[in-house]
């Protein structure tokens, strides 16, 4: 359980250094304000829904963890880990949305659908990312993706795969040009009516997607624990780190995406674009 907890640090590294840009209080301070904020419940609130909803997306987080490896080991040790990985984004999604619907607040189910339809139009470049590296490497292990860079990293032959992957981490924590379900135009979208503990929680899980992103995309394209002197474990952290601070930058310093033509670009773009890459990485493979 050991990388479950190095990725809980880099979730609240992550939020240190995204209140660091915004120029707010720090993590710590935040979540004592919220977690003294009077709480209050919106008429006819579905309250199990809604604390379900919050509750989940820190979990999907933290399973998301279980099979990233750090080195060459992890909590558990899949052979479909890059299937595991995907598969809690699916439970994110169900989250984000149930938080929306509970609350029994027009904006906030607004918010909730944007992601869902967000999750509709980034899924399958991101499926397509995933297999590319996957089919690179013979395996859908994680461990062993990371293994199979041994003397080229898959970023490096597969930058658009790299590219996508990077932009559904993103969209995957609604975060910086993708943080339309939390838009200020529809007053702070799904988490608009939270009480301040379920708030903590959500944006913990916010925070925590992000990060388990940033760690999954080391083994997947930056080589894995792979690099001379230091050991493999810290070089899985490096990187890591590396990411996740692009990622927390980039979310500040992009402007948010209409949905509309983030999903218009998401099919007639990405979509196209990835499957030409793993057609590339597969023809080369074979012969």
């Amino acid at each position: 359980m050991l990388e479950v907890l190095v990725l809980g640090a880099l979730a609240v590294a992550a939020a240190s250094l995204d209140a660091a840009l915004a120029g707010g209080p720090g993590p710590f301070r935040e979540a004592a304000r919220l977690l003294a904020m009077e709480r209050r419940v919106t008429p006819r609130a579905d309250r199990a829904l809604t604390r379900i909803g919050a509750i989940a997306l820190p979990v999907a987080a933290a399973l998301a963890a279980l099979v990233v490896p750090f080195g060459g080991h992890a909590a558990l040790g899949s052979r479909v880990g890059v299937v595991w990985f995907n598969a809690m984004e699916v439970v994110a999604w169900g989250a984000v949305w149930l938080v929306g619907w509970g609350v029994n607040s027009a904006y906030a189910l607004v918010g909730g659908y944007r992601f869902v339809a967000q999750g509709l139009a980034y899924e399958l470049p991101h499926m397509f990312a995933l297999m590319t590296a996957a089919v690179a490497a013979h395996s859908l292990d994680l461990r062993v993706i990371g293994a199979a860079q041994g003397g080229l990293w898959f970023g490096v032959w597969m930058p658009v795969a790299f590219a996508v992957y990077l932009l559904s981490a993103l969209a995957m924590a609604f975060w910086g040009p993708f943080g339309a379900p939390l838009g200020a135009d529809i007053a702070g979208g799904a988490a608009l009516d939270l009480p301040g503990p379920d708030r903590l929680v959500f944006l913990a899980g916010r925070y925590g997607l992000l990060a388990v992103a940033s760690a999954v995309a080391v083994p997947l394209f930056l080589g894995g624990g792979n690099g001379p002197l230091l050991p493999s474990w810290l070089w899985s952290a490096v990187k890591a780190c590396a990411v996740l601070a692009l990622l927390v930058w980039a979310g500040r310093r992009l402007p948010v995406l209409r949905m509309d033509r983030f999903v218009q670009a998401a099919w007639i773009v990405l979509i196209p674009a990835v499957l030409l890459q793993m057609l590339v990485v597969a023809i080369v493979v074979v012969d």
